[in-house]
């Protein structure tokens, strides 16, 4: 292989190993501008997107220990990587696919594991990940809240208790009618 392929290929393969997913995309017919378009949004992300020959990327993967594409890596590719949370990044390919009409996901890597297409897009379903921390921090005071007010009611009652008959006692008497 030439230095400057073999180049390529190494600074590809490190780029794998850092990044905590790989998402391997078809991007056949799609225009520049779109291409442009489908860019800047997965930077909002924190992702990058970078077209790649297959023989550089299956030489890539090998390097950098993934498992192979298994045959998905056929015609034009791009491949989608990044070191922060994976939902966002398939929240974007989903809705983007979705706009422009176009098939994108062949193959996705998550922690050095290979994840169905429709795994993924079961990731950009989920909510945001503040949104699942804040449920998961409901469920988990629910419990603890319930017990404080199973806790606080025998006290409660007896106070709302003490305060009727107190207003009972405390109001005037009603006179007969004459």
């Amino acid at each position: 292989m030439r230095p400057e392929k073999a180049n390529i290929v190494s600074n590809l393969s490190e780029q794998l190993k850092e990044s905590s997913f790989v998402l391997v995309a078809d991007y056949q017919h799609m225009k520049v501008d779109d291409f442009s378009e489908l860019r800047k949004r997965l930077a909002a992300t924190g992702a990058e997107i970078h077209v790649v020959k297959n023989s550089f990327l299956k030489r890539a993967m090998e390097a950098s220990g993934l498992p192979s594409g298994d045959g998905k890596l056929a015609g034009q590719t791009a491949v989608v990587t990044g070191e922060k949370d994976v939902a966002p990044v398939a929240k974007v390919l989903k809705t983007f696919a979705g706009e422009f009409k176009k098939a994108m996901l062949k193959l996705g890597l998550i922690d050095r594991t290979v994840v169905s297409t429709a795994e993924i897009e079961a990731l950009a379903d989920l909510p945001p990940r503040e949104v699942l921390q804040a449920q998961l921090l409901g469920l988990l005071l629910s419990p603890a809240t319930k017990l404080v007010r199973l806790l606080n009611e025998p006290a409660s009652s007896l106070a709302r208790l003490l305060k009727a008959k107190s207003e009972r006692e405390g109001a005037p008497a009603e006179t007969p009618a004459t």
